[in-house]
């Protein structure tokens, strides 16, 4: 037992002096303290520049859901400041991140038949689509769909419900 303990106490100091020189010395990533030269730098001679290049700027939020409102049984659309600043968040977000598009989709109110409804829900996003398409953002980037009155964002059975179930939400897909 005796030997047992010696060769384990001599195996433990070779391994920790082997570490030692191995981290600290050929390695030297030890905190030893180092004197360094600096020398002066004149305020005229200074070029101060933006530390980060550009490929590590922050990358810009994704936007929020939009949500268009119609009037019954209208699918023209009107823009707002709300649609614009959506665009401008959007568009900035799309050309840092290649892959991302938008996802537009129409929903109606539970009014008419099911079949109405889904071609209703389409031509709001067409409109929609038309819109951004106009704005600069190529076709190939944009899909529309329609959820006629299947996603109802509130009760049918009251105006205020059918009127939030009037509209197109607007999404980034990536």
């Amino acid at each position: 037992m005796k030997i047992l303990t010696i060769g384990f106490l001599v195996f433990v100091c070779w391994a920790s002096l082997s570490t030692y020189l191995y981290v600290c010395k050929i390695k030297g990533l030890c905190n030893e303290r180092e004197t360094a030269l600096i020398s002066t730098v004149k305020v005229n001679d200074a070029y101060i520049a933006d530390s980060l290049p550009d490929t590590l700027a922050a990358e810009p939020a994704m936007p929020d859901k939009l949500l268009i409102y119609f009037e019954f049984d209208k699918s023209e659309f009107v823009s707002g400041s709300d649609v614009s600043g959506f665009y401008d968040v959007s568009i900035t977000y799309m050309n840092h991140n290649s892959e991302a598009g938008l996802l537009i989709t129409g929903h109606t109110d539970s009014k008419g038949s099911d079949k109405y409804n889904q071609a209703l829900g389409y031509r709001r996003a067409q409109s929609v689509m038309d819109y951004f398409e106009d704005e600069g953002i190529p076709a190939r980037k944009i899909t529309i769909d329609s959820k006629g009155e299947k996603e109802p964002a509130e009760n049918n059975s009251t105006d205020e419900g059918r009127a939030k179930n009037r509209r197109a939400s607007v999404t980034i897909k990536n």
